[in-house]
């Protein structure tokens, strides 16, 4: 019976950089646009304006090189206002597109000196007019958004200002009078632990340099860190750090009757504020506001204390709700309950920022985590990781689709990072949504996946390895709609757990796990009782079982894989081997299973330590990765090295396999990912996007996409481009013929102008100087004057665009430089310097500039005669390369006229002037007159 022939895989030459997962937040301010759709982070000293949808990076702004101090968005969203550590005031236009923009958006206004001190808060009035900053120095100003200017400022202050907000009744269902309806406040708090109320309506301006406070409310013993005013102007909220909130009535009858209110120039009724309700936090409050409700209220105080609702953040991380009565209605997040005074500092909030078009609190938590709260059904709806530090390892998994646990999952549709810490972090392909995965007291050394990606093992600094399943699909307590649970624990190292590996075998769920420790064994553990579903109302996880212990190796255990077919597991270390046991795993009439490891080959070769080891899919072959900077392939039947792969220039760190075999990928400490042909034993492509050791690898079921994690904290998605890119090829070929076709039509005909300037579109300056050359050799014999030896090509030289005479000027550069096309080169300049004028040429390279950036999409401002699209710069170059050539070919051409004189001379001697009449000529009139 014959065999089918089973067709040969192409072989994968090219891949693109379709997106990255880069640092979004490190530190510093975070501001949100009123619809919920973009967000503005600070990296380093980097903005950047991010696509919540799909996490893609709009925009990076102009900065100062300078550390962002504060930032907020106006409630229009057409400004971002940022302050800088240089005390500099920057006004940006946002763009009204999510398409990403190639170009840093420049300042549409710089105040240089904005204050004398830090700033360290500001923000916007309810109709994008004003910007209110505070600073360290304890002066708070006031500024006009579009003109720039200053409008107020306010000192007294005790000490740096903390919070700021306004006073500006917008709601219809307001309560207030109509001539407190057209009066805007600003109220402040400081580290004096006061609030002070300002009127910017009938208060003093800078021409008196600074207004006294309406109000000065005294509560707070810390330092006040939020307020917020309602929408009807009535209530006012403060949070400090002495954990309590207070509620104000900014509207209560004064207590000292009618005679003893204090009115301003404008007689407009100052507030009178009252202290209604002090509520305890339990913690410090860092952010607190207060929410809109679409409920009308009553003109009663008591129902109306008790229909306001706020929300308040602090050191404990959850975003908690509270009434105007001081109950505790909702929290949102996770508390955490660790003894760690650092972790706890991490987690804690920072900032919450609250979007009422979309009913969505975000709070922003010191570990550089943005979570962003649904408040209408209390889900965490959406959570962006700031910064991933240095990732060590990557894994992806396949989610189930729908609210049920024996869905079929999709493919690859998350992908799990082992970063430097003891979270890890699982992301959505689709979407780069996020979550975070909490157990491990110590730093993630490794992950990996079971057979069908649904479960995920990983290894740890802490002895451990945990087992990770998905989430039921039930909303757990906490809000989340999904996510992972640790379902296993496998204690029993010695040190720290720095390689796993799963089965290979079965759908339903892995039967063995094994784990490679610095204690230099490897342990294999019994899965069978392990849940592929993590219950959320369950938080116990099964102690996984250690069927054997083997002592391995010498040093260090890097890597571990197990075979296709679950019967040899292969380890790396550092004592410069590969090793390759045979598995033995039974299942006992009673149903205890039985494990053990048998030693079947060592791999020596290596001069450095073994970094990562895998199996073929296809072939019984093992490719390992070492510190000697080369991939070395493995025969299994004797252990004999079959090919070493050389081309990195540092230590590599992953190496795995594509296409059945045919292929293997290899990351290093040089920060590149390189694509191996095996048979050939040849780099096919490099993959270059990092500028630290690619620790991470991960390859799609389907092989069409390659994730590399690096320590720069970058996450590189890779696609399959060879489709594509062996089209494209096949279409420039096609086309390039047909264009050279058409160039012998042209000649034939002698069209010219069409050759010359089909020539110059193709970029082909051999087939120009050829047909220069013809066109000179075959010099018309008519009595029209023409400088190329063609009158035709004269004119086409002189009605060239702006474009073509710079490139073809560029051609004559490069031909001038060699002896053999200089004459070529010559005559064609020479025509280009008699029948073009030098504004011509200076044009030329101008217009060849403009060509380009509108390919490019940039804009320039082309007022300044220094702008590149002048051209002077290039024309320069062009010249000071013409000038030294040209001046020693006609040196060259002096010594030949100089020589040729001697010829002459001794010829004339030699035949004692025999040849002299041949020389000057028979005719008379052809000899040479010489005066004696």
């Amino acid at each position: 019976m014959a065999v089918p022939a089973v067709a040969r895989p192409k072989l994968k030459t090219a891949f693109k950089k379709a997106r990255t997962i880069a640092p979004l937040f490190t530190s510093g301010a975070v501001a949100v646009t009123s619809d919920g759709t973009r967000i503005v982070t600070c990296v380093a000293e980097d903005i950047l304006l991010t696509n919540i949808e799909n996490g893609q990076e709009i925009c990076r702004f102009v900065g100062d090189t300078q550390a962002i101090n504060s930032l907020c968005i106006t409630p229009s969203s057409s400004h971002l206002l940022v302050f800088t550590a240089s005390l500099s005031l920057r006004i940006y236009e946002l763009p009204s597109s999510n398409e990403p923009l190639k170009k840093r958006v420049a300042p549409i206004r710089v105040v240089g000196r904005a204050h004398e001190a830090p700033i360290h808060v500001c923000i916007a009035d309810p109709t994008s007019t004003y910007l209110a900053s505070g600073s360290a120095d304890g002066v708070v100003k006031v500024w006009h958004i579009v003109r720039g200017y200053t409008t107020h400022v306010f000192k007294g202050h005790g000490g740096v200002v903390s919070a700021l907000t306004f006073h500006y009744p917008f709601d219809a269902s307001a309560v207030t009078t109509a001539q407190e309806e057209k009066t805007i406040r600003l109220i402040t708090a400081s580290v004096d632990t006061r609030i002070r109320i300002f009127n910017l309506t009938a208060g003093a301006s800078t021409s008196s340099g600074g207004g006294k406070a309406e109000a000065i409310l005294e509560g707070h013993v810390s330092v006040p860190r939020g307020l917020d005013v309602s929408a009807d102007g009535r209530w006012l909220v403060s949070g400090g750090r002495d954990s309590v909130v207070l509620v104000w009535d900014l509207l209560s009858k004064p207590s000292m009757g009618p005679a003893k209110v204090r009115k301003n120039a404008k007689n407009a009724t100052s507030l009178t504020p009252t202290l209604v309700k002090t509520i305890p936090a339990l913690e410090r409050v860092e952010a607190v506001g207060i929410l809109r409700l679409d409920d009308v209220m009553t003109t009663d105080a008591k129902s109306e204390l008790s229909q306001l609702q706020f929300y308040t953040g602090g050191e404990k991380g959850l975003v908690k709700l509270w009434n105007g009565k001081g109950e505790d209605l909702r929290k949102f997040g996770q508390e955490h309950s660790t003894s760690s005074e650092e972790l706890e500092e991490q987690r804690q909030i920072t900032n919450i920022l609250y979007i009422p078009s979309t009913s969505t609190v975000v709070s922003i938590h010191a570990d550089q985590n943005i979570i962003f709260h649904s408040l209408q059904d209390g889900t965490l709806s959406r959570q962006l990781i700031g910064y991933n530090d240095e990732i060590v390892d990557a894994s992806f998994l396949s989610y189930p689709t729908h609210q049920s646990s024996d869905s079929t999952p999709t493919r690859d549709s998350h992908i799990a990072f082992a970063t430097n810490s003891s979270l890890i972090r699982v992301y959505s392909t689709q979407n780069l949504d996020a979550c975070l995965l909490e157990g491990h007291s110590e730093i993630v050394l490794a992950l990996d996946h079971s057979a069908n990606s649904r479960l995920l093992v990983s290894g740890s600094k802490d002895k451990t390895a945990r087992i990770w399943a998905p989430m039921n699909g039930e909303t757990s307590d906490l809000g989340v709609t999904w996510g992972y649970g640790c379902v296993a624990i496998c204690e029993g190292h010695a040190e720290s757990v720095g390689a796993v590996t799963m089965a290979r075998g079965g759908e339903n769920g892995s039967k063995f796990a094994f784990t490679g420790s610095q204690d230099r064994t490897i342990k294999m553990w019994d899965l069978s009782e392990v849940s592929t579903v993590f219950n959320t109302g369950s938080d116990s996880a099964v102690r996984c079982k250690s069927l054997t212990t083997h002592k391995a190796h010498e040093k260090d255990i890097n890597s571990l894989d197990v075979a296709p077919n679950d019967r040899f597991l292969a380890s790396g270390s550092q004592d410069r081997t590969a090793k390759v046991f045979e598995i033995v795993y039974t299942v006992g009439a009673g149903g205890a299973a039985r494990g053990e490891l048998k030693l079947v080959g060592t791999c020596k070769g290596h001069k450095r330590g073994v970094w990562s080891v895998r199996f073929g899919r296809a072939e019984r072959v093992l490719a390992t990765g070492s510190g000697d900077k080369t991939v070395k392939l493995w025969s299994l039947d004797d252990y004999s090295c079959l090919r070493t792969f050389e081309g990195h220039t540092n230590s590599v760190l992953r190496v795995d396999f594509l296409n059945m075999g045919l292929q293997l990928i290899s990351t290093g400490s040089d920060g590149l990912a390189k694509l191996w042909n095996v048979r050939e034993e040849e780099c096919v492509a490099t993959l270059d996007n990092h500028e630290d050791k690619v620790w991470a690898l991960a390859i799609s079921a389907n092989e069409s996409t390659i994730i590399t994690g690096a320590a720069d904290s970058v996450v590189t998605f890779w696609e399959d481009c060879t489709e594509e890119d062996q089209a494209e090829k096949e279409t420039k070929r096609t086309e390039s013929a047909l264009k050279d076709q058409d160039f012998l039509n042209y000649l034939s005909l002698r069209d010219y102008k069409r050759a010359i300037q089909l020539a110059l579109a193709m970029s082909q300056p051999g087939r120009l100087l050829s047909l220069f050359k013809e066109i000179a050799s075959s010099e018309e014999d008519d009595d029209s004057p023409s400088l190329t030896g063609n009158a035709s090509v004269d004119e086409i030289i002189r009605t060239l665009s702006g474009p073509e005479l710079a490139k073809l000027l560029r051609f004559i550069r490069d031909w001038n430089t060699n002896a053999k096309t200089s004459v070529v080169a010559q005559k064609v300049l020479l025509a280009i310097m008699k029948l073009r004028t030098a504004d011509d040429v200076i044009k030329a390279f101008g217009d060849e500039n403009l060509e380009k950036m509108f390919a490019d999409g940039e804009e320039e401002d082309l007022a300044s005669p220094s702008a590149p699209s002048t051209g002077r710069t290039a024309l320069k170059e062009l010249v000071d390369a013409l000038i030294p050539y040209s001046e020693r070919h006609l040196a060259r051409m002096e010594r030949l006229v100089q020589e040729s004189y001697v010829v002459d001379y001794i010829l004339g001697e030699m035949d004692d002037g025999m040849f002299d009449n041949y020389a000057m000529g028979d005719d008379d009139d052809n000899v040479m007159d010489v005066d004696h």
